[in-house]
């Protein structure tokens, strides 16, 4: 099954093209905006780790290693089309254009953080593989209304065993629906390896069962992920129907900032796959080698992105605090007797501290 879905790529570890064809596509433009991305979510990355650590901020997921796989899909989308993220696609949420105070509220347990004007963006789904039949009922929408919208659900290796993903899959199939389903295979579902959660050789090969193409690419190489998710994107636009593309890709770091990922595999031998699998040292080598770096640009936009990194944290930390009621008042239509008591004998203890 490797032999009938081999990974593509078009930029090697090296930084060095492998195939020529989308040379004429490629411009000053389109790699700074690659890079510029890819530093931004890193550094954000980075931040809200640290911000956690400190105690500002909630339970983190960290996606370190997977930023070409989320720019490049990103940035293959239009602005009104449907994305439809886990609770680690926030990288990929900053470059469609989501509000960055608001990400960093998602993260300290804030409603308002699932909010993001002018962006078609689902809430970050936490219970697993939920959000692929969410994607495939936008993308029927979109087809019933006749426009050219498309949906992506992006989603880790672990969600292929949920039902919820054939749910999704086969929907999309039966009615040819505008969707891509975008999986990001980083060897874990938090500690289970990929050989212990499935058979299957590769995760693409599982499109067979529901007649729709399935694609590997290197989640690693920026280029192979945008080009080859523009490509699904235009056939799910003309009426194609889905994809599901496999970017095999690495999660240099811990599943989340509660996870200690010393208990399950070898963090110093992942650490040694850096040199060759970071993506933002590939585009590095790549901009070096074909003679897009301009050092006195990355300077400017480095002191940029931390200038509104700073700023995001400052309006999220001055955020008026939440109203302690809306968790109770927000879960029923009519709060039941049981829910009732129990808010009554807490604003109860609220009074009684204050006094």
């Amino acid at each position: 099954m490797e032999e009938l879905y081999p990974i593509t790529q078009y930029v090697n570890e090296e930084g060095k093209f492998l195939d020529d064809s989308i040379k004429g596509d490629i411009s000053t433009e389109l790699v700074h905006t690659f890079y510029y991305n890819m530093l931004r979510i890193r550094t954000f990355d980075r931040k809200a780790k640290s911000l956690q650590r400190q105690g500002r901020l909630g339970t983190y997921a960290l996606f370190e290693g997977q930023e070409a796989a989320q720019v490049g899909s990103a940035l293959s989308l239009e602005i009104d089309d449907w994305v439809f993220p886990t609770y680690r696609d926030h990288g990929a949420l900053l470059t469609f254009g989501a509000n960055m105070p608001n990400v960093l509220l998602y993260w300290n347990g804030r409603t308002e953080g699932n909010v993001h004007p002018g962006r078609n963006i689902f809430p970050p789904a936490v219970p697993i593989a939920t959000q692929l039949p969410h994607a495939a009922g936008a993308a029927w929408a979109d087809k019933r209304k006749g426009n050219k919208h498309v949906s992506i659900a992006y989603f880790g290796d672990g969600a292929t065993s949920e039902g919820d993903f054939h749910e999704g899959m086969n929907f999309a199939s039966v009615f040819k629906l505008p969707v891509v389903f975008f999986n990001q295979n980083n060897g874990y579902a938090i500690s289970t390896s990929i050989e212990k959660q499935m058979n299957s050789k590769t995760i693409a090969q599982k499109s067979v069962a529901y007649g729709m193409p399935g694609i590997r690419i290197d989640g690693n190489d920026i280029f192979a992920v945008y080009f080859e998710t523009k490509k699904a994107f235009e056939r799910a636009r003309n009426g194609g129907g889905p994809t599901l593309i496999e970017a095999v890709t690495q999660r240099f770091g811990a599943h989340t900032t509660a996870d200690d990922p010393t208990k399950y595999r070898d963090q110093n031998e992942v650490e040694s796959t850096r040199d060759q699998l970071d993506p933002l040292l590939r585009l590095e080598r790549f901009m070096k080698e074909q003679k897009y770096w301009d050092e006195k640009w990355v300077q400017e936009i480095t002191t940029q992105i931390h200038e509104e990194i700073e700023n995001a944290v400052v309006d999220m930390e001055n955020f008026p605090k939440a109203n302690v009621e809306d968790l109770f008042d927000h879960v029923f239509e009519e709060m039941p007797w049981p829910l009732r008591e129990q808010k009554e004998q807490y604003l109860q203890s609220v009074r009684s501290e204050q006094v």
